[in-house]
């Protein structure tokens, strides 16, 4: 503690020295123009943010480049300067970063998603240009988590870059790169709330007199507290200052309903009055618990939460994206109705937790441990450095109620079928202990927050005891999508609640993949529509609105995210989103939307995606609106269909279309909605209303092809005077498994076409009139080998068959292509295509003949030429 020397000054002298006198510390924020090389040969001037992985992770090459970066810039610094203490602070860089200065080493940082600031001053020449070089590494590091997870590990600078100017007197910049003070809260309630603040002052010269302000604005920017105290700094020395300010009467709390903000400001001044340095702060008056009965609280009443995990990529940008495109995921969240952000599974930006303060969105902030730790004390040391930086930089948002510090730590564990019993409990024993450290020093850098760490659907968190370290466990649970089905959620939460009740529980994860191209009137496991998303959701909120014990649920995804391995409906990417990779919001955003937010009357007709419907002899397709209102009535094309009472924030109704624009009207007392839909009614397969016909063989849903402008449409078993498969069974399809081939399909962005195929079909009727046809013909090999994708929480995927698959393909006797042998002509999955025109009287009959192995089609598309 240094000696305080308690000075009296009046209020009138603190004004008059805030308007004669600036700040001499400066952060500049130096983005632009530095120069990038992948060999030190080649350069490319780029911008900050920036990352090289943002096309190659999303490429049809296998794999994307993790190896090393390389960064360079020129700055000028002034002698007029020299008298200042110079830092560079980089706010994040994937995932080692070297830093030279004038070919001098500053630093070596380990771990991706947090700041870290180095003193630089002593390697400036002044009054010249001063090389700052960055050599960064993606490359997998043992000693460095994450070492594997369903997320792309982007390389690069990825977050700003600052030159820092500030006087030898300063707050401190050399605690983990936080603001140098930390905020604490005391005797909250009600009535009143009082503030303490630990402040951290470095001064890089001999003894000196110092004079530190600190004062509470209210949200209009009134002065409601204010403490001066006079310092006396010992010569090269960093200080803490501890200071208490009395208690506020009567405060505003803090809550996602009523997010008031005070200001705390903070100035050092020399002992004539300059004032040396300045930072400010949120403070917001709340105080959270969980209960293991009841839920979490918030100031003393229960409280729900619902909300999203995020990553933080975007389509087009990686990892490197502006700000203002990150603000405005923040703004959709909370215009959804969340009241909760899981940011995962690493610290995010900080302007977005300054924005949740604003928004009133209450935080759960973590760092990467995800899936392994290693037993050696490098990995160790880097992960107590990243939560000693994650808690320091992020402990002053009064969003942030919980730190976290892994996430489904056993997956490699439970999927591990290479290593030995004796290995296996070695990795429990050195997972449990590592756990134990960082819930310790969790709880003592942030004795006012609740510790939170997430596990997966393995029996091993309860068996090792790590779900009882945290003071909150997540489950993230797939019931429905990996596992088992969906309501054997409520089931599994009953189960573990009465195994152990004094555990406190949360949601932490749950979702399934959907593809806005793909929807269906028959939802199924594991399809990519987005009927089943909106099917799967809407019954998890039901099952856990109806368990008090529970304190919420954060779905998984906020947005679909980059995870180059995945080959999903879109491969490279993780779909599980609400909202699209461009933040369009898929329907099942606005279902949240109509249950969450109750501020203003909604309406949601959900018809955005049904892009291109196909309807056959006068097919009824189920079209869900969603309400956060009691009652609404529903009109089609004008003819009312009633009046309809809102359940779950759902009305279903079965709705026959005619062809061409339809348009559905759906009004309440106050509000109204109208939207137009397009469908295309095949009341007969005669091709009088239509030219071109599509069939998603294999499945019974159907895929909008952006690119060809036609949706396919489910396939059949063959029926008179229509089309469909004489044998045959579709690839791939279960009970559990809807997909077909969980893999890339190459040459074509219609994976959902090739990634469902009729196997052994030797024979496919089309019974079209008479004229002439152009015949698209979709192909793909389905034979595969083993992969380990442990993200599917399932066993392996093995061969499918190893024989060839070699046929004569036919249309109407007229010999296609001979002897199609896909595994060899393409050795990896492209998607094929065979056309040939075809003039029938007798309409179109496909033959694959069989030469050896089971033939295989993907889809068909005909078009009517005359």
């Amino acid at each position: 503690m240094p000696h305080i020397k308690y000075k009296m000054f009046s209020l009138a002298f603190m004004v008059c020295v805030a308007s004669l006198f600036l700040s001499q510390a400066q952060t500049k924020v130096i983005n632009s123009g530095w120069q990038y090389s992948e060999d030190k040969t080649h350069w490319q001037t780029v911008n900050i943010p920036h990352t090289w992985n943002d096309k190659d992770a999303f490429d049809d090459e296998s794999g994307y480049r993790r190896g090393l970066g390389y960064y360079k810039k020129k700055i000028y610094v002034s002698s007029q300067n020299k008298d200042q203490i110079f830092y560079l602070k980089f706010n994040a860089v994937n995932q080692e970063a070297t830093v030279f200065v004038n070919g001098k080493k500053a630093t070596n940082h380990k771990g991706g998603y947090t700041a870290f600031n180095v003193e630089i001053t002593s390697l400036l020449n002044f009054d010249a240009y001063n090389l700052i070089e960055v050599e960064v590494d993606n490359a997998h590091n043992d000693n460095i988590p994450p070492l594997d997870a369903d997320f792309t590990f982007y390389g690069g600078i990825y977050r700003d870059v600052e030159l820092i100017k500030v006087p030898k007197q300063h707050f401190s910049l050399k605690d983990f790169a936080s603001d140098g003070f930390y905020v604490n809260y005391y005797n909250v309630s009600n009535d009143k709330a009082g503030v303490k603040v630990d402040i951290l002052i470095d001064n890089f010269e001999t003894k000196t007199d110092a004079h530190l302000y600190l004062e509470i604005l209210d949200a209009e920017g009134n002065r409601i507290r204010e403490e001066h105290q006079g310092l006396t700094l010992k010569s090269n020395k960093t200080e803490t200052v501890k200071v208490t300010i009395p208690e506020i009467k009567n405060p505003k709390l803090w809550s996602p309903d009523n997010p008031y903000l005070y200001k705390l400001q903070l100035s050092l001044s020399d002992k004539n009055g300059t004032i040396l340095d300045q930072k400010q702060s949120n403070l917001g008056f709340r105080w959270a618990t969980v209960n293991p009965e009841k839920g979490f609280f918030l100031n003393g009443k229960p409280i729900k939460l619902i909300g999203v995990n995020r990553h933080q990529d975007y389509k087009d940008y990686g990892n490197a994206v502006p700000i203002e495109l990150q603000k405005q995921d923040i703004h959709l969240i909370k215009n959804m109705g969340a009241n909760v952000i899981r940011f995962a599974h690493y610290p995010h930006a900080r302007k977005l937790y300054k924005l949740c303060d604003e928004l009133g969105i209450l935080v759960w902030t973590e760092i990467p441990i995800v899936n392994k730790v290693i037993d050696s004390e490098a990995f160790f040391e880097v992960s107590h450095t990243m939560q000693n930086e994650h808690i320091k930089q992020y402990y002053n948002y009064p969003s942030v109620v919980m730190f976290g510090y892994m996430n489904e730590i056993f997956l490699r564990l439970a999927f591990d079928k290479k290593s030995t019993d004796k290995e296996k409990e070695a990795l429990k024993t050195t997972t449990l202990k590592l756990a134990n450290q960082l819930e310790d020093l969790t709880r003592k850098l942030a004795p006012n927050h609740i510790t939170v760490m997430a596990g997966h659907l393995n029996e091993i968190y309860n068996d090792t005891g790590i779900a009882d370290l945290p003071m909150l466990f997540g489950w993230n649970l797939y019931f429905g999508w990996y596992d088992a089905q969906i309501e054997d959620l409520g089931k599994f939460l009953d189960e573990q609640h009465k195994r152990y009740p004094n555990r406190s529980l949360l949601l932490s994860e749950y979702g399934p993949g959907a593809d806005v191209r793909i929807f269906t009137k028959t939802p199924k496991k594991f399809d990519f529509s987005t009927n089943y998303q909106a099917k799967l959701h809407q019954s998890y909120y039901k099952q856990i609105t109806e368990r008090p014990f529970m304190t919420g649920m954060t779905a998984w995804n906020f947005a679909d995210f980059g995870s180059e391995f995945r080959g999903d409906a879109i491969p490279h990417v993780n779909q599980k989103g609400l909202v699209q990779y461009d933040r369009t919001p898929k329907d099942i955003y606005y279902w949240y939307k109509s249950v969450l937010d109750d501020k203003k009357p909604f309406i949601h007709i959900a018809i955005d995606d049904l892009e291109g419907m196909t309807l056959i002899e006068e097919e009824l397709f189920p079209i869900q609106i969603y309400s956060n209102q009691n009652d609404v009535n529903v009109s089609l094309n004008g003819k009312s269909l009633g009046g309809f009472k809102v359940k779950n924030g759902i009305v279903s109704i079965d709705m026959s279309f005619k062809g061409g624009n339809n348009s559905i009207r759906v009004s309440t007392e106050t509000i109204s909605e109208e939207k137009t839909i397009k469908v295309n009614n095949v009341e007969a397969f005669d091709f009088k209303n239509f030219k071109r016909f599509g069939i998603n063989l294999g499945t019974h849903f159907n895929f909008y092809d952006k690119t060809q402008n036609i949706t396919f449409v489910p396939d059949q078993a063959y029926k008179k005077g229509w089309f469909g498969y004489k044998n045959g069974s579709a690839f791939g399809m279960t009970k559990d498994k809807n997909q077909g081939l969980p893999h890339n399909i190459k040459n074509t962005d219609a994976e959902p076409l090739f990634q469902t195929l009729l196997e052994g079909c030797t024979e496919y009727q089309l019974d079209v009139p008479e004229g002439n046809y152009n015949v698209k013909l979709y192909f793909v090999e389905p034979q595969i080998k083993p992969t380990e994708n442990i993200y599917n929480l399932s066993e392996e995927t093995s061969e499918s068959n190893k024989t060839q698959r070699i046929f004569d393909v036919y249309i109407n006797d007229t010999l296609i292509e001979e002897q199609l042998n896909l595994a060899q002509v393409y050795p990896e999955k492209y998607g094929i295509t065979l056309q040939a025109t075809i003039q029938t009287k007798k309409g179109l009959t496909l033959k694959l003949n069989t030469i050896e192995g089971l033939p295989v089609i993907s889809g068909i598309l005909i078009e009517k030429l005359d």
